[in-house]
């Protein structure tokens, strides 16, 4: 975990300086801000591998931030928050956020999914491999996704996603194996993050083709059709 570079985000001074130290802990090399204006500052003028995004604070809450980032960058989010609701979660997923985590929480947690969310957002880096289907490509090692050969923006958990169903053409996948594969731990929140993160990703990749290619098994999962 050398060099890799974290942003907290978070109005409570002492959340902020309890996190950091876990972090750096591991060796991370850790920023803070305390706005939501602050963050968007530091994102523009940093280059960070992963940020942890407080959903209440002042000068721009996180769902707005975190709309903002997805504009333009796939930079790993993990929203926290004292809220528990299942609807702020799934919100969270449709603005772009790959994870979630509910105050109050254990820092060893909240480490533990960050090296996670790291390391799989970085898995394939280094290989040459190409996954091709008619009008899609997946380049792994750039983590892109070319429709008709125009790229489209993934967040990272919609690239892993949208791979592991690839790299499993024609097997159905319930929604707990997609849990397990894609976020890598026992994941705090229910099926509907994975249906969230389907709808958003065939909307991504133009809902008819979307459909074509991630195909719902009622009462299953998913499947991902190649031959479509």
């Amino acid at each position: 975990m050398n060099q890799v570079k974290i942003l907290i985000a978070d109005d409570e001074p002492r959340l902020r300086q309890l996190v950091r130290l876990y972090l750096e802990r591991e060796g991370m090399t850790v920023e803070e801000a305390e706005t939501g204006r602050q963050t968007l500052e530091k994102i523009r003028s940093g280059n960070f591998d992963l940020l942890i995004l407080d959903i209440m604070m002042p000068e721009g809450d996180g769902w707005s931030v975190c709309r903002e980032v997805r504009k333009n960058a796939d930079l790993p989010i993990i929203m926290l928050t004292a809220r528990g609701e299942e609807l702020d979660r799934l919100l969270g997923f449709e603005l772009g956020a790959d994870d979630y985590v509910v105050k109050p929480f254990s820092p060893r947690e909240l480490v533990a999914r960050v090296k996670a969310l790291l390391r799989r957002s970085r898995m394939g880096k280094g290989s040459r491999e190409e996954l091709k289907f008619p009008g899609l490509t997946i380049d792994v090692a750039a983590r892109e996704v070319r429709v008709e050969g125009e790229k489209i923006n993934l967040t990272p958990k919609e690239f892993e996603l949208l791979l592991f169903l690839a790299r499993h053409a024609g097997q159905v996948m319930s929604r707990e194996k997609i849990l397990e594969q894609v976020w890598g731990y026992d994941f705090y929140g229910d099926l509907r993050t994975v249906d969230t993160h389907i709808k958003n990703l065939r909307e991504k990749l133009g809902r008819d083709r979307g459909q074509r290619y991630i195909v719902t098994v009622w009462g299953v999962g998913y499947k991902f059709d190649a031959g479509k």
